[in-house]
């Protein structure tokens, strides 16, 4: 098992890792838009989106991988009536490539932001545990 770690994402604000890597599989905690300094990015779902997307491209990247080696992902709103935003952000990311994907409405989120995704990709063959 290997635990993944960037600086080019937020740190952890709590007791658990970025991701990690095992048996060929990343496993991401859930990534909110909050940047790498750790300061809250805007407070419209459209551009929390988008940074919360910027962190996991980040998270999969030091774990050797991308979005195109997606599996699953879960998205976590605080209002289901931002779904339509959100998910406009969310194909702009992911293209053409579609994994599977739940979408969950919650009470509320770390730091009362709007949004929350983590997913489970493919580890990169050529990253090394």
């Amino acid at each position: 098992m290997k635990f993944v770690e960037t600086d080019q994402a937020p740190a952890a604000i709590g007791p658990y890792s970025q991701a990690i890597v095992t048996n060929g599989l990343l496993y991401t905690s859930g990534q909110i838009p909050m940047d790498e300094k750790g300061v809250i990015v805007a407070d419209d779902i459209v551009n929390q989106t988008h940074q919360v997307l910027k962190n996991l491209f980040y998270v999969l990247e030091a774990g050797g991988a991308h979005f195109n080696d997606v599996i699953k992902t879960t998205v976590y709103l605080a209002d289901m009536d931002d779904f339509l935003k959100m998910n406009e952000v969310y194909a702009h990311y992911f293209g053409t490539h579609k994994p599977v994907r739940s979408t969950v409405a919650v009470k509320t989120l770390p730091k009362n932001v709007l949004v929350e995704i983590d997913c489970i990709a493919l580890a990169n063959a050529d990253f090394h545990i």
